[in-house]
């Protein structure tokens, strides 16, 4: 079963340097994450219910299986990646588990 990596960015302090470092520096490390079929990165632009706009970016990681993503994870790579996560995320980022239906 394809499973996706989920990751929302909350609003940071300054977003254009959030988008530079996140684009410049993070998207690369996505890159060479082993494993990985895909992933797509957007920047939310407006809240379509009107609600507050909570979150400023949504990244989208796909992996073959649930065996494949731990194994990306554990990975040098997956782990340059996760730390990097941990210098950039704003306070209140998330992280899910999907299985693609």
């Amino acid at each position: 079963m394809t499973v996706k990596l989920v990751v929302l960015y909350t609003q940071p302090a300054d977003a254009g340097d959030f988008d530079e470092h996140y684009l410049g520096v993070h998207g690369p490390l996505v890159d060479k994450v082993p494993g990985l079929q895909r992933w797509e990165g957007a920047r939310f632009v407006a809240a379509a219910d009107g609600g507050e706009q909570t979150y400023h970016r949504i990244a989208e990681l796909w992996f073959e299986d649930m065996d494949a993503l731990q194994a990306a994870l554990g990975s040098a790579e997956g782990q340059a990646t996760a730390g990097d996560y941990q210098q950039i995320a704003p306070p209140g980022s998330r992280m899910f588990i999907a299985a693609v239906d």
